[in-house]
């Protein structure tokens, strides 16, 4: 079965990461950290140092994946975006027609200008409003946007309800409701 992979550089805001992680592992999602550093430490933007499930030189050219997440966090979503390997992993998962996720300033900093929204309604964190319109997306002021394959969301307040979207876009909506009731939501 194919696995969700969630990347981590470092510079991550570290609750939208492990809350999405989290979530998703709550729900039986087989989730996968993937570090785009050489070691599988990665240091969060609050310095927070998480060990990630693999490195990403370790993971092959083509990747299938059910979903690609990316946390945002500065310089960690710039950091994500200047990496060859994640931008073509995020381009042909969203090509496909395939789930793709990200939150706070990856939307704006990764997906958008990769053409990923183009045409699309999305969030992402304040401030970063112009790098959404300038990929060709309509921003929404909205805690967690969905327009069918991409899921974005606006910021750490969100991360649980971004989780919680994802994790129903995995499986169902049931099973979102069964883990924000088990987590209090």
């Amino acid at each position: 079965m194919e696995k969700t992979y969630l990347f981590l550089a470092d510079g991550f805001e570290e609750i939208e990461a492990l809350a999405t992680v989290d979530i998703l592992r709550r729900g039986n999602i087989d989730v996968v950290t993937v570090s785009i550093n050489k070691t599988l430490a990665v240091k969060g933007a609050h310095g927070i140092e998480v060990a990630a499930d693999v490195i990403l030189s370790d993971l092959p050219e083509s990747l299938e994946s059910r979903m690609l997440i990316a946390p945002g966090g500065m310089p960690g979503a710039a950091n994500l975006a200047a990496d060859a390997k994640v931008c073509r992993y995020f381009s042909a998962q969203a090509e496909k027609g395939k789930p793709v996720a990200a939150i706070c300033a990856a939307p704006a900093v990764l997906l958008a200008p990769l053409g990923i929204l183009d045409g699309r309604h999305a969030t992402a964190y304040p401030g970063f409003e112009e790098g959404l319109v300038a990929g060709g997306a309509s921003h929404r002021n909205q805690r967690v946007v969905t327009d069918s394959n991409i899921i974005t969301a606006n910021g750490p307040s969100s991360a649980i309800p971004f989780a919680l979207t994802c994790l129903e876009a995995l499986t169902s909506r049931d099973k979102a409701d069964e883990v924000a009731a088990g987590m209090l939501v």
